[in-house]
């Protein structure tokens, strides 16, 4: 079975990021739900990811006649699986949040922009990427799965598909 050719994939990829993150933003601004620190992660990890796509798909890395993939055609899926798999952390956190006693999460945090003002960076960063408590509140729900465990799916999907893109043969 021959793969079609990476250019129209990484379109594809591409549009699919740009959807789900008009989906979040329809959510925010139409719906009223607010995102917590590991939605905004996983947000900017989208958005890595459309860009590495959006890259991979002008620059369309070709083999010459006779000659392996080139250098390009590994990093862009390199990179893909990187951002991917620290999307599905984020969310993997997130969904296990969700699914803990109300009495062993962790407490809420104050605004971001009081953290900026009165910690270091290091520690404002490790208080986000560790969750709270309004992390694991489940306000929205499609086909029975939370925003944080579509978005886990969405993050294995381009997982795999970074995969595949990595270790396709080019006949």
């Amino acid at each position: 079975m021959t793969l079609p050719a990476s250019r129209p994939l990484y379109f594809i990829a591409f549009i699919v990021c740009a959807l789900l993150l008009l989906t979040a933003l329809y959510m925010e601004h139409v719906m009223g739900l607010m995102p917590c620190p590991l939605c905004l992660i996983q947000r900017g990890a989208f958005i890595v990811i459309a860009l590495v796509c959006l890259i991979a798909m002008f620059h369309n890395p070709q083999p010459a006649e006779g000659r392996q993939r080139s250098i390009a055609a590994r990093v862009y899926p390199a990179l893909l699986a990187l951002f991917a798999a620290f999307g599905a952390a984020i969310a993997g956190r997130q969904v296990w949040l969700q699914h803990l006693p109300s009495d062993q999460l962790p407490s809420c945090l104050p605004s971001l922009d009081y953290m900026m003002d009165v910690l270091p960076l290091r520690e404002v960063l490790g208080l986000l990427f560790s969750g709270t408590a309004d992390c694991a509140a489940v306000t929205w729900t499609f086909l029975g799965l939370s925003i944080a465990e579509g978005t886990l799916i969405a993050f294995i999907c381009f997982t795999l598909f970074a995969a595949v893109q990595l270790f396709r043969r080019d006949d």
